[in-house]
């Protein structure tokens, strides 16, 4: 499964409902690793975002029973929520749990945890996180893809005022310091003494 990731200004004007889920998957059949994939929610209402993510991996992981959350990031945790044809049992773990990882058990398949990108996260963090966590080759958690990413995000940005400046600069804008003329030497005129006297009037 691809993930779909638009930019904000495309979903501004649309309902809720008729928004694509923000979801990628390792590939199935791969290793197991800390993650099996990433979700980016459109905020942080357990009630609303459970239902369509419930939609698309019901099928193919099974019925999902029961999530759990560390609180941290969500404001409020419900006890259940309705999803079609079920209710889920959501519960919370504080200390257990990485904050940026939901956790997802079926009855019938077993336990599955998906990175969950902070629906504030620009598109191209989200990008790069999607495809880390789907990459079955990786070996960090939920929060070390976080700290990965904020690393590279804080670099592409240093790179970026950088190139900035220095365009800035060739173009002889205010980060080009003025060149400042040195001081001329002010030279005194020479004085030829007058030979043969000692002073006073000629």
């Amino acid at each position: 499964m691809t993930a779909i990731i638009e930019h904000p200004q495309a979903v501004e004007d649309r309902a809720p409902s008729s928004l694509p889920l923000r979801l990628v998957l390792a590939p199935a059949g791969t290793s197991p690793a800390l993650v099996d994939g990433a979700w980016w929610p459109r905020s942080r209402d357990l009630t609303a975002e459970l239902p369509p993510l419930m939609a698309v991996l019901d099928p193919l992981w099974g019925r999902i029973t029961r999530v759990t959350v560390n609180p941290t990031f969500w404001p409020v945790v419900p006890r259940k929520v309705q999803v079609t044809g079920h209710l889920v049992h959501v519960g919370w773990f504080k200390a257990e749990q990485d904050p940026h990882k939901l956790l997802l058990l079926s009855y019938t398949t077993g336990r599955w945890d998906l990175l969950v990108i902070p629906p504030e996260t620009g598109p191209a963090t989200a990008a790069r996180l999607m495809t880390a966590a789907a990459d079955p080759l990786r070996v960090l958690t939920a929060s070390g893809l976080m700290r990965e990413a904020d690393f590279f995000r804080i670099a592409a940005e240093a790179d970026w005022d950088s190139t900035r400046e220095l365009a800035w600069d060739s173009e002889g804008g205010q980060g080009t310091a003025p060149r400042t003329p040195a001081p001329r030497r002010r030279v005194r005129p020479e004085t030829t003494p007058c030979l043969g006297r000692t002073g006073g009037n000629p």
